[in-house]
């Protein structure tokens, strides 16, 4: 689906659910950071470069205005929480930069033809609740084990791994999908009954699109398969979670957001949580078996 900042404009009833989400993951993941930070500073130099990957990635994303102040503030805090999570050479930041080369480019592709049909993200680049809702799940993902049982109650260590990946993975999947799909894909068809809709409509599929899609999804997986020495199956595990959670952002477009019950920011936060959740269940159901 489209993240276009006249989302909360066109259904303004619905922004306290961008509010929610917020909400929901922002303390949850500054409580973690500043603990973390407390329990590392000041003999630890992981905290010292997380902090200042974390400033110089909020900075570069507000000079390119990919995002306003207040995403780039989150989006640093996110880089922060993943780091923190992941330290050294071998983090998810690797994963989290493929995402934001291949959305930076995806989005600024053909950028006038998508002014003319008016589904152009907005020239301040995304909100604070469009970046928690595309990387909030895979970041909270990185919370300690005890937090984890208390909130989710979901398995730890490699687990949790590839369900941050395979949400890292449908955030880039459905970027790709909608920025690329609706100028390269022509007319798109709407996932629910395959009827030819305008370019732009919430739930509207095009076989360019998902293409673009599936392959955003893979090189983010890729990139998460050198760093971490993934098995092919673990890699096939959070690819297909992205595809799977593509197609349900399709479908919840289709019907929940288009009924007014949901708006995009909704839309893509459950989307990656069905990502993460599928990645997660599928790990745990094999390794049961194995």
């Amino acid at each position: 689906m489209p993240d276009r900042n006249a989302d909360s404009l066109a259904r303004p009833s619905l922004h306290w659910q961008s509010q929610l989400i917020l909400l929901l993951i922002l303390p949850l993941i500054g409580v973690f950071v500043l603990l973390e930070l407390i329990q590392l500073w000041p003999v630890s130099r992981v905290a010292v470069v997380a902090l200042a990957i974390g400033a110089a990635f909020a900075v570069l994303v507000w000079m390119l205005r990919a995002a306003t102040p207040a995403a780039s503030l989150t989006g640093g805090l996110f880089t922060v929480s993943l780091y923190l999570w992941t330290p050294g050479w071998r983090t998810l930041l690797w994963s989290l930069l493929a995402l934001f080369l291949l959305t930076f480019a995806a989005t600024r592709f053909g950028r006038r033809h998508k002014e003319k049909l008016g589904t152009a993200e907005g020239k301040r680049g995304r909100s604070a609740s469009q970046v928690a809702a595309n990387l909030g799940v895979a970041v909270v993902a990185g919370i300690p084990l005890s937090a984890r049982h208390v909130w989710l109650g979901i398995y730890p260590g490699r687990v949790a791994l590839i369900a941050a990946i395979a949400s890292l993975s449908e955030a880039t999947a459905d970027t790709l999908s909608s920025e690329l799909g609706q100028v390269l894909g022509g007319e798109p068809r709407l996932v629910t009954t395959l009827r030819r809709v305008p370019t732009g409509t919430d739930g509207a599929i095009s076989l360019i699109g998902t293409l673009a899609g599936a392959v955003g999804a893979t090189i983010v997986t890729a990139v998460a398969a050198i760093v971490f020495h993934l098995t092919p199956l673990e890699s096939g595990i959070a690819v297909a979670g992205g595809i799977l959670g593509l197609f349900i952002d399709s479908l919840l477009g289709a019907t929940l957001e288009r009924r007014g019950w949901l708006n995009n920011d909704a839309v893509n936060a459950v989307s990656t949580l069905a990502a993460a959740l599928f990645a997660a269940w599928a790990v745990v159901a094999i390794d049961s078996r194995w």
